[in-house]
């Protein structure tokens, strides 16, 4: 509730303290669900007259993840990991799909490979759905984790593309920003597709990570050439040709994460990177599209803002700003006019690096994962190393804190 919390800046325009006001807590701290099982699950689904985007079934099978990639706020956020069970899984599923009459069923959460016992649940579903020629599909697949037996399952009632999010091109940059992918494992998972099949492949990568040189960039047409040579080595069938999409979106700093403290790369940086990249990549079978980084300039912004941001989304609104994360409607001119009305730069939020000391106005909640560990990571990126993930070691970030009903000792 802001009106409890009073905030004071520094003359740069930096939060300086925010004080709690009529015994409101210094830190409001998050409420997790322990056992998912024992939650509220809905399976009514209300089904649209027109079509949607996400027009399926989505079938939640764990929230939170062990993996620990420093640019991911959904990764830290819901901490720690828990899982719901394949019995309640399968109930869950069945009773959706017969609720609402869809023909696809998608497992969603944020590394549905790693979801323990997913052959079971899988094969459960698919005994069930494979009559009824329901489809399912599984997004969230690590490129280090694809194996033939999922491939099968994957495609029994209906084949769609396959997507891997690398992030970075460099084995030097992924390992900054702890996904712990090698090229090693992406190329022999890419090898595993196309000889079951296989000929349409998504590649999705960042632009602008923290520590990217030129060098990490051409790394990107470099790693989609040997997907591409993969491919021409080990396809089942290669009078169908292939196609290779490489995407890369503009890296945006997000809070209650390692990399908070990063500045945004300037646009036309950004565009510049596009540039190089595109011209590195040669082959008529490597698609290249990117994202519009005017759209990620103000993300980043709304990203760190803090609650003078309010006054910009409304300034935009009062002027016409609707559904503006569509290309159609975005007007960055609108953008900066409301900013410029409300005396503020969304530079200063976006592009400017924080002070290693700085107060952020997301500090009044406690996520469980404390700024210290963070901090930690950071350092860890910055000297390359990696974290493992929380199945190998447990590197004390503060989250299982919370289901004890502790909070983090930062």
């Amino acid at each position: 509730m802001p009106s409890l919390y009073k905030p004071e800046y520094n003359d740069d325009g930096t939060l300086g303290s925010v004080t709690a006001l009529d015994g409101a807590p210094s830190k409001v701290t998050k409420r997790i669900i322990e056992n998912l099982d024992s939650a509220f699950y809905p399976t009514k689904a209300i089904v649209p007259s027109t079509e949607i985007v996400h027009d399926r079934v989505v079938l939640e099978l764990f929230r939170g993840c062990v993996r620990g990639c420093r640019f991911c706020q959904a990764g830290f956020a819901y901490r720690p990991v828990r899982r719901h069970s394949t019995k309640f899984l399968l109930e869950k599923a069945k009773a959706s799909l017969m609720d609402s009459g869809y023909e696809e069923i998608t497992l969603s959460s944020l590394s549905t490979s790693d979801f323990k016992g997913l052959a079971g649940l899988t094969d459960g579903l698919l005994e069930w759905c494979e009559p009824r020629r329901i489809s399912l599909s599984l997004p969230s697949l690590r490129a280090d984790n694809f194996s033939m037996g999922l491939m099968e399952r994957v495609q029994k009632v209906r084949r769609s593309g396959l997507t891997f999010a690398p992030e970075a091109g460099s084995q030097r940059l992924r390992d900054v920003i702890n996904k712990n992918v090698t090229e090693e494992a992406l190329l022999d998972s890419c090898r595993v597709a196309f000889e079951g099949g296989w000929n349409t492949l998504k590649l999705y990568f960042m632009l602008g990570l923290p520590t990217e040189t030129d060098e990490d960039v051409t790394a990107i047409a470099e790693l989609a050439e040997k997907v591409l040579r993969t491919w021409r080595q080990y396809a089942a069938n290669r009078s169908r040709g292939v196609k290779i999409t490489v995407s890369t979106s503009m890296f945006v700093p997000k809070p209650h994460t390692p990399f908070e403290w990063e500045a945004q790369v300037a646009v036309d940086e950004y565009l510049r990177r596009v540039k190089l990249l595109r011209e590195s990549i040669t082959s008529r079978s490597i698609t290249y599209n990117w994202h519009e980084p005017h759209v990620s300039l103000i993300e980043a912004a709304l990203s760190r803002g803090d609650r003078r941001m309010g006054a910009v989304i409304e300034e935009v609104w009062r002027r016409g700003g609707r559904l503006d994360s569509w290309s159609d409607y975005f007007s960055m001119e609108r953008w900066l006019e409301a900013f410029k009305a409300c005396g503020l730069d969304p530079d200063f939020y976006a592009r400017r690096e924080r002070g290693k000391d700085e107060l952020f106005p997301w500090d009044v909640v406690d996520l469980g994962v404390g700024k210290r560990y963070l901090a930690r990571e950071r350092e860890e990126a910055y000297a390359g190393r990696v974290t493992p993930d929380c199945r190998v070691k447990c590197m004390g970030c503060g989250a299982s804190l919370l289901l004890e009903g502790r909070k983090c000792d930062e």
